[in-house]
């Protein structure tokens, strides 16, 4: 063999890095992978039983397709950018898929997580708190479990892992029955509808957060609920004394800026968009500008941004003009077309 021919071999095992990370080009790679890795018999095995992948067509069945790639689109046809992510991730650390097969994932996987992100998946989800804020101790400081030992009734604690593909309100609402001890045969659109009525309570009689919240809520109409949450109240640092303890001690305000987040979504385990709507408390004291709130408020999105999160913050003038909710909506609808 040349040393030509030698090097067209090693450049063709040569995993092939996309130029860009897209819906396509992980599904491209997942579909290869699959192919090449398992025979037709296998597949229903690996896609049905070990990666327990629901079948999304109703008309017919695994059995009846005869070409692999056909099956496979069968398991994930319509799939997102996220969840197609978090498969290739399970693919990667589950199955036995080795040499170019692998390297083309691991490289994706890469180039998808040099976009950003947060780089350790969420531990303690604690949200849509309206009444005094909860105290927490750490039952376990080696391992960073807490426990919340007063005024729990009146936040709620997401307590499952977040999913690879983000949190979406059909988990939420799979959480909510379980938590609520909803029947099995209660519907899906009753449970969520409680949820909604409970994750609403939060946001108090704020009219613009109620705008953003109503908003989103509407994307979830004719029972699609397999889409990220809308999450409200969210804590982001928590800091165990109250304000009225630290002035009774000298000390003015909390050393950890925006306890709570106006709005979280969860895109993936790790993609996660803050929302934050902007009242006068934001930036002035009562009528008057205050320089030092409007520098506390950007220097924390700095230190958000550079975590990994992404923060988007609308002025509650603007929520409280005409048309403010086809605004939002388009707003929503951008956001989940990036996000895909």
């Amino acid at each position: 063999m040349s040393g030509f021919m030698f090097l067209d071999g090693v450049l063709s095992d040569a995993p092939r890095v996309p130029v860009k990370v897209s819906s396509r080009s992980f599904r491209s790679a997942i579909e290869e992978t699959f192919i090449q890795t398992y025979t037709r018999r296998d597949l229903d095995t690996v896609l049905a039983e070990e990666l327990q992948l629901p079948w999304l067509i109703a008309d017919c069945k695994p059995a009846d397709e005869e070409y692999k790639r056909d099956v496979i689109q069968g398991y994930t046809g319509g799939w997102d950018l996220p969840r197609l992510v978090a498969l290739a991730r399970r693919m990667v650390a589950e199955l036995e898929v080795t040499g170019g097969l692998l390297e083309n994932l691991t490289a994706l996987l890469a180039e998808y997580d040099r976009g950003g992100g947060v780089g350790t998946p969420a531990k303690n989800l604690i949200f849509a708190a309206k009444g005094p804020k909860p105290e927490l101790v750490l039952s376990d400081a080696v391992n960073n479990d807490i426990a919340i030992v007063r005024n729990g009734e009146f936040c709620l604690v997401y307590d499952q892992p977040i999913p690879a593909d983000g949190l979406t309100y059909s988990n939420l609402i799979q959480w909510w029955r379980e938590r609520q001890g909803f029947a099995d045969d209660v519907p899906p659109r009753a449970v969520g509808l409680d949820l909604h009525n409970r994750l609403r309570a939060s946001l108090g009689d704020n009219p613009v957060e109620l705008l953003v919240f109503d908003t989103y809520a509407r994307r979830y109409k004719d029972s699609q609920f397999d889409i990220p949450a809308l999450i409200p109240q969210v804590y982001l640092h928590f800091d165990p004394a109250t304000q009225l303890a630290r002035r009774a001690v000298g000390q003015s305000g909390s050393p950890l800026a925006r306890q709570r987040m106006d709005f979280l979504i969860l895109f993936s385990s790790r993609h996660r968009v803050v929302l934050e709507v902007d009242g006068k408390q934001h930036y002035a004291n009562g009528d008057t500008a205050s320089p030092t709130l409007y520098s506390e408020m950007v220097a924390e999105d700095r230190r958000l941004r550079l975590s990994g999160y992404e923060v988007y913050r609308f002025g509650g003038a603007e929520l409280m003009q005409k048309g403010a909710d086809t605004m939002v909506a388009e707003f929503f609808d951008q956001l989940a077309e990036r996000m895909r």
